[in-house]
C-alpha cells in the first residue's frame, strides 16, 4: 500500500449506521475477482457495499455514487488505463459535490503512477498483496461518523 493523504478531522471507526462503500470496475477490464474479495471482505467487516459489475464508465460510477449516498468509492482497474479513468472519475465524483467521499484504487498501478492519482483526488492505491485489514482500516480512518 502506498502511504497517502492524513486522515479527515472527526473520521471514526464507528458510524451510528454502516458504512456504504461503491466498488466499481471502470473502462473494459473483464476481470472481477479482487473487486468480488474485497466487497466480500467489507461486508464481512459490517459495511455496506454496493457493487457496480463490470465495464463502468466515470460517469455511471459517479451517478451511482451520488445516488446511494455512499461514504467512500472502492475502484478496481487492471487494464492499465488508471491514468485516465481514474482522475476522470474524481473529477466526475467532484461535479456531482461529492468531493469529500474518498477514492481508493487496487489492481495493477505502478508505484510511479501514484503521486499523480494521489493529486488528481485518489487517497489510496492498495496494489496485489495488500492485507485487506488494511483497506478496512484505510477506509474507517477516513469516513466521517454519518447518523
Amino acid at each position: 500500500m502506498t502511504t497517502l493523504p492524513e486522515p479527515k478531522p472527526g473520521a471514526s471507526e464507528i458510524s451510528a449506521r454502516p458504512l456504504r462503500i461503491l466498488i466499481a470496475k471502470p473502462g473494459l477490464d473483464g476481470h472481477d475477482r479482487g473487486a468480488k474479495v474485497i466487497a466480500r471482505a467489507l461486508r464481512d467487516a459490517g459495511m455496506e457495499v454496493i457493487y457496480t459489475g463490470l465495464r463502468q464508465t466515470p460517469e455511471m460510477i459517479a451517478e451511482a455514487a451520488l445516488q446511494e449516498d455512499v461514504d467512500a468509492v472502492g475502484l478496481s482497474i487492471l487494464s492499465g488505463a488508471h491514468n485516465v479513468l481514474l482522475p476522470r472519475i474524481a473529477e466526475a465524483l467532484r461535479e456531482r459535490g461529492l468531493s469529500d467521499v474518498p477514492i481508493f484504487a487496487g489492481g495493477i498501478i505502478p508505484d510511479e503512477d501514484v503521486p499523480a492519482l494521489v493529486q488528481a483526488g485518489i487517497a489510496g492505491v492498495f496494489g496485489p498483496g495488500s492485507p485487506i485489514a488494511d483497506i478496512i482500516a484505510f477506509i474507517r480512518a477516513r469516513t466521517p461518523a454519518r447518523d
